[in-house]
């Protein structure tokens, strides 16, 4: 009786964890940290990466390859954003919009045939209302059509190192499509949305507005028509940045989320939740995650102000130098940042000609001994080769 009472206490238990274990999936938190603190959530894949640095904090099946809905979107407003910084289009710019582009389903903002919406106002459509008709109205400007401008979206993720994606459109939309045609993963999409994020912040303007609106102008006239942002946590998280969320039947829900906080900005990808709650209860706990349990260490070597090297053969006899750039490391709370030290190496010998940004040596970083990053020290300003006159004249200066 004893041991038939302990059988089934002992199922019990199994059946429990067996429950819990399929319920949620547990984050293993790799990187800086040393206390391996455990989160829990319920979907197919996560990433939570620090945007400055780029550095994977914790993650789940973050290479595998899935359906990510108009999570596909974050690709499309990089180019956009690329294309708007070269010039090859521009905010106010009137766009047609065509056929296809109004034919599109899914989640949309109802744009018709020749309708006419600015570049800005499109923009609006796609980052606060995910408008499908919206993103093949700018595509086909910028490309000519959806399918040159799909190619562009492929390259430029094959230049990123985004090994697990392959887009199929501009919008998301897999309807007829199979996993192996149109997909990506949590480490991808967290690849392009810190290169949308860090190398043109104003999308977190669009990103982070909640409500706004569009004028429709058709032949039936002028109507309004309203922008709802499908991103909840725009209303809610503090400091909260961006960035986009999709849904479809196959991709279940999806979110890439960003916040910046002090000098941290995380992004918290969550890829087939079964539930809009899950992605973004998820999102926001890696998010707080990483706010609780990180800081920055930047240094800007700013006591290199009068800083110079000697040179030999030049015209002048030193060059002045400058660090390129501001170094920063995630650290994890317990470490300090006095832990961190560092070395200058610069060769022993620098001989002109001297090009204005040539690297002249380098600030080495460590941590308990180990090595974790440089800064280049570049030349300020160049240094002409001496000539033989010039060293006519040094001597005759020397000898005076």
């Amino acid at each position: 009786m004893i041991v038939l009472n302990f059988l089934k206490r002992f199922l019990l238990y199994v059946s429990i964890i067996s429950f819990v274990a399929t319920k949620f999936s547990v984050i293993t938190v790799i990187g800086a940290v040393d206390n391996k603190e455990q989160i829990q959530i319920s979907s197919e894949a996560f990433v939570l990466m620090e945007a400055n640095t780029g550095e994977v904090v914790c993650e789940k099946n973050k290479d595998k390859e899935l359906m990510i809905a108009s999570v596909t979107k974050i690709m499309t407003l990089l180019l956009i954003f690329e294309n708007l910084e070269k010039g090859n289009v521009k905010p106010d710019e009137t766009i047609t919009v065509s056929k296809h582009a109004a034919s599109m389903g899914g989640s949309q903002v109802f744009l018709e045939e020749g309708e006419e919406q600015t570049v800005n106002e499109l923009i609006k459509c796609i980052s606060i209302s995910s408008a499908n008709d919206a993103c093949v109205a700018m595509a086909e400007r910028i490309a000519g059509d959806e399918e040159c401008f799909v190619k562009m979206m492929n390259e430029k993720a094959k230049d990123l190192g985004m090994k697990h994606s392959r887009f199929k459109n501009c919008c998301g939309l897999d309807d007829g499509l199979s996993v192996k045609e149109h997909f990506s993963s949590a480490m991808d999409v967290a690849i392009m949305s810190r290169e949308l994020l860090t190398k043109y912040p104003k999308v977190s303007e669009y990103a982070t507005t909640w409500m706004d609106k569009i004028v429709h102008v058709t032949k039936k006239g002028e109507k309004d028509f309203g922008l709802t942002n499908t991103n909840k946590l725009v209303r809610s998280y503090k400091g909260i940045t961006g960035l986009k969320t999709g849904s479809t039947s196959k991709a279940k829900y999806c979110l890439s989320a960003s916040a910046k906080r002090n000098h941290l900005e995380f992004i918290a990808v969550v890829l087939g939740a079964k539930t809009p709650m899950d992605r973004f209860s998820g999102a926001q706990k890696m998010l707080d995650y990483g706010f609780a349990n990180f800081n920055m260490f930047l240094d800007n070597n700013k006591n290199m102000k009068d800083a110079y090297l000697l040179v030999s053969k030049g015209k002048i006899k030193k060059v002045s130098v400058k660090a390129d750039g501001t170094f920063e490391y995630l650290l994890s709370n317990g470490i300090k940042e006095s832990e961190i030290k560092k070395q200058i190496k610069c060769g022993k010998k620098i001989t002109a000609p001297i090009k204005k940004g040539e690297t002249l040596g380098e600030i080495e970083y460590y941590l308990k001994d180990k090595k974790i990053g440089s800064v280049n020290i570049v030349a300020k300003h160049k240094v002409e080769k001496a000539k033989y006159l010039d060293c006519v004249k040094e001597m005759i200066k020397k000898f005076v």
